[in-house]
């Protein structure tokens, strides 16, 4: 199933981002989805409601507004199902990629970046100290070569 896609542990692999890219939009897109319909299902049995009432004998319009709502209703429930349940498995397969949670996940990849960052600079002041130490013998051996030029 899906545990053979993910890692058991490490980072995220394209396929997990591109998953997480992917099913981010489209579970918030389902869940507005699931909460437009619920409105408009409410909105148009309100509206519908009185007026059966006041044409009663029209029975074929009133079992059509009675399929209409009880179907908008299963489709806003099934949108809403949807979109819970993929923003659902997201949420767990960051978590079992991560073997963390999203902000400890986050916290823990700056404190890395800071000893990276902290370490490259140590290396580069390192570096720039040995050019300079060797800029400084070469005109002290330049200086000694030319000897004194008083005389």
């Amino acid at each position: 199933g899906i545990k053979s896609i993910l890692p058991q542990r490490g980072r995220p692999s394209t396929s997990q981002i591109l998953a997480v890219v992917t099913l981010l939009p489209v579970g918030a897109s389902l869940l507005g989805l699931a909460g437009i319909t619920l409105v408009g299902t409410l909105l148009g049995l309100a509206v519908a409601t009185p007026v059966f009432i006041i044409c009663s004998p029209v029975l074929v319009p009133a079992a059509i507004l009675l399929s209409g709502a009880v179907a908008g209703f299963l489709t806003s429930g099934a949108f809403g199902l949807m979109g819970l349940s993929s923003l659902s498995w997201l949420l767990n397969s960051f978590r079992q990629a991560t073997g963390a949670e999203p902000l400890e996940y986050a916290r823990r990849r700056m404190q890395e970046a800071t000893i990276q960052v902290g370490e490259k600079t140590k290396q580069m002041g390192e570096m720039m100290g040995d050019k300079a130490k060797q800029a400084g013998e070469a005109i002290k051996s330049k200086g000694q070569e030319g000897g004194p030029a008083q005389g």
